[in-house]
């Protein structure tokens, strides 16, 4: 399966895995998985991170290599995904959620998500805690 992590949980994943509940840890681990990152998430956390957020404290720099060292694979952004946005209804405002909606509509993969918001847009949404 193919996996898409949301930018709090690959931020999670690769700097504080304590806070990954078991079941997400094992879905990241199973080498029967192919876990994605988006982008748009190294994209947010820059933004975000310079912002002075601390639930965002973090280098973009850093986690784009610590997701590549584990094993991670980038999701680039392709303008089929950008398009979807526009057909997405407004349950979320959030652009850089907005996108990994439309980016898991579009590939199609699992999206991997700690927002409760997201889940009506898709059955490709699995919230975790």
């Amino acid at each position: 399966m193919r996996l898409l992590l949301d930018t709090h949980l690959l931020l999670w994943a690769v700097a504080e895995p304590d806070r990954l509940d078991s079941v997400t840890r094992n879905a990241l681990e199973d080498p029967e998985n192919e876990v994605l990152f988006s982008a748009a998430s190294i994209w947010e956390i820059a933004i975000k991170s310079r912002l002075g957020r601390p639930d965002f404290a973090f280098r973009p720099q850093e986690i784009l290599l610590a997701a590549q060292e584990t094993g991670f694979v980038e999701l680039p952004v392709r303008a089929r995904a950008t398009t979807l946005v526009a057909d997405l209804p407004l349950h979320h405002r959030d652009p850089f959620d907005r996108l990994l909606i439309a980016q898991a509509i579009s590939e199609p993969v699992r999206l991997y998500t700690t927002d409760s918001l997201l889940p009506p847009y898709s059955e490709l949404v699995t919230l975790v805690a």
